[in-house]
């Protein structure tokens, strides 16, 4: 099943770290089948503060999405954005084709005996 990297990152100034970093990027995720989705685009708020800027990498699986997290090229990277940037990083795991929202809730429903 499909994962995804997404950050949200919050610029403080381009320098030549965020540049080396942005430049490099994609060389980490390629050994892992990994694939900018949202890279650079400016976000539309549509409901409650959001500052900053989304970023989403796909991976075919969670098991690759893990890899290259912890690869040594992007654990050697993280420095030059982290110095810079503030932000919150996570990788999680997409839905099956057939996902049915309703049927979710009709196990959270059961669960919550309502």
């Amino acid at each position: 099943m499909t994962a995804y990297g997404i950050a949200h990152i919050r610029p403080e100034t381009v320098n030549e770290d965020v540049l080396e970093y942005i430049e490099r990027i994609q060389s980490t995720m390629e050994p892992f089948e990994g694939r900018f989705l949202v890279h650079g685009a400016e976000v539309e708020v549509m409901e409650g503060p959001f500052p900053g800027t989304v970023v989403v990498v796909g991976f075919p699986d969670m098991a690759r999405a893990r890899a290259w997290y912890a690869s040594p090229a992007y654990q050697a990277l993280i420095p030059l954005r982290t110095r810079h940037m503030a932000g919150e990083v996570i990788l999680v795991e997409g839905v099956p084709a057939d996902y049915d929202a309703g049927r979710t809730a009709a196990a959270l429903r059961a669960a919550a005996g309502l």
